[in-house]
């Protein structure tokens, strides 16, 4: 993959810029630092921006530690740097965490906006970078989470989902979302959650709406023990059987130039997929 990254970049050598969707607590933030990890393994620039309230998107790409957020510099009146807000991960991963509004006051996804303005007056990291990935939380009902696709700053959008119902269902309005707003979705990720023939059924979710599946994450307890110790699976067990399946999506992912428009299945098909 490291050999062919110019080929897998186009002409004007402007970043591949992906964000990826999916139910609450489903595992983006996990695929999303593995994915900029092994990236990272293979000599690409990367930068993950976290658009959760939790600002835990690039924490185990750090070591276990958090960094301050846009947003929460911005209400404290600091006048932000480039050097406030971008810090240097696992292998060189640009991490930055856009935080949230106060509890109970204000709108994470207005939240987003705001930053995103924010960080591009003041850096110019992101021009040096191969990939971006912005990790944004929940499912897109909310328009502030559609924001890095409304504002033009995403390319390419994936949803992650596992075979459990709630989450299809989560992927599903995420797909119907998109549609609304015009924008295809690049395919199908499958975090498992050791649900019976749960490839099969996130495959054929991902078919019937007209896209793929592009990677089966199976459900190993070897991330959780990395997450819990601050490290990403690609920094901590690099040899490990499914750091190969995250190495599998980041070049799958590279590689990407597919999008279709989702065509988002009713309650009742969704339903018959998980019997």
């Amino acid at each position: 993959m490291g050999d062919n990254r110019d080929d897998n970049m186009n002409d004007s050598k402007k970043p591949k810029i992906i964000a990826i969707y999916g139910k609450g607590g489903i595992g983006k933030s996990s695929t999303a630092s593995n994915v900029a990890a092994a990236c990272a393994d293979e000599g690409y620039k990367v930068m993950i921006i976290g658009c959760d309230p939790k600002s835990d998107s690039s924490i185990t790409l750090l070591g276990g530690k958090r960094i301050p957020t846009i947003l929460d510099l911005m209400r404290s009146g600091v006048d932000i740097t480039e050097d406030d807000v971008v810090f240097e991960g696992y292998n060189g991963v640009k991490c930055i965490e856009v935080g949230g509004p106060e509890p109970g006051i204000g709108c994470a996804g207005r939240g987003i906006i705001v930053a995103i303005q924010k960080l591009k007056k003041i850096s110019t990291a992101q021009d040096e970078c191969d990939l971006i990935i912005y990790d944004v939380p929940g499912d897109i009902v909310c328009g502030g989470f559609v924001a890095p696709i409304r504002k033009g700053l995403v390319s390419e959008a994936y949803v992650l989902t596992s075979g459990e119902y709630m989450p299809l269902y989560a992927a599903n309005n995420i797909c119907r979302g998109m549609s609304k707003i015009n924008t295809p979705i690049s395919g199908v990720i499958c975090n498992a959650r050791s649900v019976s023939r749960e490839e099969e059924i996130v495959r054929k979710f991902a078919e019937e709406m007209g896209s793929d599946l592009i990677a089966f994450i199976p459900k190993e307890q070897i991330v959780q023990d990395c997450e819990r110790d601050g490290f990403s699976v690609m920094e901590k067990a690099p040899d490990s059987e499914i750091a190969q399946v995250y190495r599998n999506l980041a070049r799958a992912i590279m590689s990407r130039n597919k999008s279709v428009m989702a065509n988002a299945l009713d309650d009742e098909r969704l339903r018959e997929l998980t019997r």
